[in-house]
């Protein structure tokens, strides 16, 4: 997957760091799938599909937008159509306050 830093890395509370695509998941991206059919410059007639998977904002989607102006200022293949799913990973009710951290050896 492609993607840019959201934020700077958050640390855990043993000292460790998150990885980025969590921190994007806690500041609200969720994972975006985009099925892109488009037509093939050689033969416009057939159809050709793509998978496009990253992390990004709902309802805008920005990460999603620029890769398609990219496709459109700089692919052959003109877009047919763009079907998105999206899913938040992580969602509030998914974090508890806890008073402690138990470690198992």
């Amino acid at each position: 997957m492609i993607g840019n830093d959201v934020g700077s890395k958050g640390s855990t509370a043993s000292g460790g760091v998150a990885s980025r695509e969590f921190t994007q998941q806690l500041q609200g991206y969720g994972l975006t799938t985009a099925e892109i059919v488009y037509r093939r410059p050689d033969r416009r007639w057939l159809l050709q599909c793509y998978i496009w998977q990253n992390y990004d904002l709902f309802p805008s989607f920005p990460k999603l937008q620029e890769f398609l102006a990219f496709w459109q200022q700089k692919l052959d293949g003109p877009l047919f159509s763009v079907t998105v799913a999206h899913s938040r990973l992580v969602r509030p009710a998914d974090f508890k306050a806890v008073d402690g951290v138990f470690r198992l050896q």
